[in-house]
């Protein structure tokens, strides 16, 4: 499956679960272990462990198996590898505590003040 499929049905899979705040970094040429990361919250352990294992099932439904999910049993931060995008879904509090969305946007620090005056 092609990586802009892939993504836009993992985004409306987010969209159809309610999962909050949606970022897709493209992260090509900052990390060989994928090309697009995705990042969402849930609102509980429920939430976020139900939205994974969605994203899971419509990804495979589509022909793209996923390599790994990590954290399900916990549900506070849970990965979902499809190979060229990698899915964090976090809790809100574990979301605001590692912050991933600095880390990988690190380069370009204007762009972030502005997408933030865009609300």
């Amino acid at each position: 499956m092609q990586t802009d499929k892939l993504r836009d049905l993992i985004v409306n899979t987010l969209d159809d679960m309610k999962a909050l705040d949606v970022k897709v970094l493209d992260v090509r040429g900052k990390t060989s272990i994928t090309d697009l990361m995705v990042i969402a919250s849930g609102t509980s352990n429920r939430h976020v462990t139900s939205i994974a294992e969605t994203i899971a099932f419509k990804a495979k439904d589509a022909g793209e198996n996923p390599l790994g999910i990590e954290g399900l049993k916990e549900g506070e931060w849970v990965l979902v590898d499809l190979n060229g995008i990698v899915v964090h879904i976090m809790q809100t509090k574990v979301r605001d505590f590692y912050q991933l969305e600095r880390l990988w946007d690190m380069d370009s620090p204007a762009d972030s003040v502005q997408k933030t005056h865009q609300h």
